[in-house]
């Protein structure tokens, strides 16, 4: 029950929900009881409970689903800074979780115009697309689609099932990727990555685009990699200028 004091009480019913959480009473994905009940529950009026829902949604704790009820959202289960240029397998390495690939696709084609201004290469070369799923204790977690100038790949792409595309990449000691340029879409659903890492509708796709540049200004790897957006979260620091 909640008890009054010197505070609103929607901000009380914020906090004992809150500590609800943390005590493992609501799941996640889990349906909340209906506003009837929990207001119920905790002593006040429904217009309090869903001022305290509306904060605790806009503070993305809880989703709302108009005509479905109230879930707890499933907190990311890997975070990483914007700015870090880390491979997917060192992120889910820091989540203490082992990373692995189910899934290998690759193709070789000729340069089309498109690649030869991404890669600034000519008609002659050949691109490779690798499309991997990484897993996260065998869970799939990313979907993959890398392309790189076949001149450039120093090992067999088979091979990428257990070793990274940077690896790869600068096994010879003659490339070193030092930088990518970013940029990330959120995506509602995709037909091919959704069913691929096993989510439905209701879960977002977040889709981060890379073009990976060596010390001497070559785009070597293009990457467009489709997190789930249950299981990543991305930030950036941002310093004033």
């Amino acid at each position: 029950m909640i008890k009054a004091d010197q505070r609103h009480l929607y901000v009380q019913v914020i906090e004992h929900i809150k500590q609800d959480i943390e005590a493992g009473v609501f799941k996640e994905n889990e349906k909340f009881p209906s506003e009837f009940e929990l207001a119920r529950t905790l002593g006040v009026s429904r217009a309090t409970l869903r001022e305290a829902l509306r904060v605790l949604e806009e503070e993305k704790i809880i989703v709302r689903k108009h005509g479905v009820g109230t879930f707890l959202k499933a907190r990311p289960l890997f975070t990483s800074g914007i700015e870090e240029l880390s491979s997917v397998s060192s992120m889910i390495r820091a989540a203490g979780m082992e990373p692995g690939t189910i899934f290998l696709e690759v193709s070789d084609t000729l340069a089309t115009e498109e690649s030869m201004e991404k890669f600034d290469c000519h008609k002659e070369d050949s691109i490779v697309t690798i499309k991997r799923v990484r897993t996260a204790d065998g869970e799939p977690v990313v979907y993959c689609v890398d392309q790189v100038n076949k001149k450039n790949l120093q090992t067999e792409a088979t091979a990428l099932m257990k070793h990274s595309i940077f690896d790869a990449l600068e096994k010879n000691g003659e490339i070193h990727i030092t930088q990518a340029i970013a940029h990330i879409e959120p995506v509602g659903y995709d037909q091919e990555a959704s069913s691929i890492l096993r989510c439905g509708v209701d879960v977002p796709l977040l889709v981060l685009l890379q073009k990976h540049y060596t010390e001497t200004g070559e785009m070597v790897l293009y990457s467009k990699n489709y997190f789930r957006a249950d299981k990543f979260s991305f930030h950036v620091v941002r310093k004033r200028v």
